[in-house]
């Protein structure tokens, strides 16, 4: 694979790209609620099929934040419990160790990022709305993250124009010189219309999707040696 210039910066997505899925935690979630195996249906991207939903939120119909509001409520439900908040779910089944469920290829990524002198960013529509700002603490690794923008705060919400442009503010650099990476097309699609190099993350796939993030951003392999 042809590797491109090498990059100023990274700028993820969190959710799908940095953090394996809820759909991809099923049989974890299932455990740590007491709900018998099999009992979480939807699948989303994994089978689209099995989840009206998910297929709703792929065509506009609702949006990302709607989709897991719903899917709150029904396993709060299932559990005798009101969640209403999408970091109710999110702290009953990830709260105590987050860690576990972060991509290792996203670990080999950012490390080959900072030997080559790439900047790290995050730009999140619900960072903290569904992880809760406590959580921060026990992902250590965000402290090489020089950047974070979450539309918790800004209420800005990719894809508008505007989300891409505070963090290349923050940053003080060209859209050209970034490649930014996220799991929904609507967001990509937004990032190329600010001129951003991007990489359409495949969480059905997430190691080839890591390769293409190495080559965009113009470092080496995982696994290379120096």
């Amino acid at each position: 694979m042809t590797h491109a210039p090498l990059a100023k910066a990274l700028i993820f997505d969190f959710g799908g790209v940095i953090s394996r899925t809820l759909f991809e935690t099923h049989a974890q979630t299932e455990a740590t609620l007491g709900l018998p195996s099999g009992s979480l249906t939807w699948k989303g991207p994994f089978d689209p099929e099995t989840d009206p939903l998910w297929r709703d939120m792929q065509a506009d119909r609702i949006s990302e934040r709607d989709y897991w509001y719903a899917r709150t409520r029904e396993l709060g439900e299932m559990v005798g419990q009101t969640w209403t908040e999408l970091s109710d779910l999110v702290k009953a089944v990830r709260g105590d160790a987050p860690s576990e469920v972060i991509r290792p290829e996203f670990f080999e990524t950012i490390a080959a990022a900072r030997r080559e002198g790439v900047r790290l960013a995050v730009l999140s529509n619900e960072l903290d709305l569904f992880y809760g700002a406590e959580f921060r603490e026990k992902l250590p690794f965000l402290k090489d993250f020089e950047v974070i923008v979450d539309a918790t705060y800004t209420g800005i919400l990719k894809p508008d124009p505007r989300a891409y442009r505070i963090v290349l503010d923050k940053l003080d650099l060209a859209p050209g010189d970034c490649v930014f990476v996220d799991d929904q097309d609507r967001n990509i699609k937004g990032a190329d219309m600010v001129g951003l190099r991007t990489v359409a993350f495949d969480v059905t796939r997430p190691g080839d999707s890591y390769v293409h993030v190495r080559a965009s951003a113009g470092l080496e392999p995982a696994g290379a040696t120096i």
